[in-house]
């Protein structure tokens, strides 16, 4: 699905922006970025497109709409942070979120996708650097999936982040920066010390909840637990596709519960899910 993706953004409205920026020692940016339908069908050239944190966000995701399917909503307002500090205040002024959840957030992520927000740190790399992308297309993906589901944390928490980094990295696969069969190559490795591998068991009771997910990856390694979530993700994805995580994700406005629209997404319980899964890893990495 193809768009042409605009940048509302008035003489006086920027300067406004960049008078405050300047003022807060350049620690916080807002950039309002309007999406508009028909798009032109000319392909994206990297890095020249991509420039810019406004041109960075409409290149991904023009490569989300077009080689996913995934709705991005009519306007997104795009917040950078230049420290750690800043960035865990924004998540308080900026993304609503309560104190204590933000200080948590800002101690491992470095991006926050909410409804019609994106809310990311910038570490000082270029717009167009491989990982600056990779994280846009990750949270810009959880904002798609807000619009899909009407409402956050809906979703099986594993399936959200398992998602957001496929997409993620088939946006790179599509700019020519990454693979996805490097990708899950180098997951499985990842993976193979992950503690409740070692101890088969994978609990996805605890990881579908975004609470019992964030002390999982504490407890036992972020790259870890999102790479698993990722290989998960990606059995779903080669056995019914994508489209099908998106029909799931559109199935949760209708309000049913968690298990009742995994089970009709995927024809099968979680637990027979999980089961399947460890009978899986127990194979592929011995």
């Amino acid at each position: 699905m193809n768009f042409r993706i605009a940048v509302r953004l008035g003489a006086f409205l920027a300067a406004a922006l960049v008078l405050s920026a300047c003022r807060a020692g350049g620690s916080r940016f807002v950039l309002p970025v309007a999406f508009e339908e028909p798009h032109t069908a000319a392909t994206l050239r990297y890095p020249d497109d991509f420039g810019s944190h406004e041109a960075a966000v409409r290149g991904v995701a023009s490569l989300l709409s077009r080689e996913l399917a995934l709705p991005v909503p009519d306007h997104v307002m795009v917040y950078i942070y230049t420290s750690r500090a800043v960035f865990e205040q924004g998540l308080v002024t900026d993304g609503r979120l309560p104190a204590v959840r933000a200080a948590e957030l800002s101690e491992f992520a470095v991006g926050v996708g909410k409804r019609r927000q994106l809310l990311l740190q910038d570490e000082g790399a270029p717009p167009a650097a491989r990982e600056w992308l990779r994280l846009v297309a990750h949270e810009l993906t959880h904002v798609a999936q807000i619009e899909l589901a009407q409402g956050e944390g809906r979703a099986e928490q594993w399936l959200a982040e398992g998602m957001a980094e496929w997409a993620a990295f088939t946006v790179l696969e599509r700019l020519g920066l990454d693979a996805l069969a490097e990708r899950r190559a180098a997951a499985l490795g990842h993976v193979r010390e992950q503690t409740a591998l070692r101890q088969s068991r994978l609990d996805l009771e605890t990881l579908g909840t975004p609470r019992g997910f964030t002390v999982r990856h504490l407890r036992e390694g972020s790259l870890a637990t999102y790479q698993l979530a990722f290989l998960m993700t990606d059995y779903l994805i080669r056995r019914h596709g994508f489209a099908r995580i998106v029909e799931y994700y559109r199935s949760l406005a209708a309000g049913r519960g968690r298990y009742e629209t995994f089970r009709a997404a995927f024809d099968q319980s979680l637990e027979d899910f999980e089961a399947e899964m460890l009978a899986h890893f127990g194979r592929v990495l011995r």
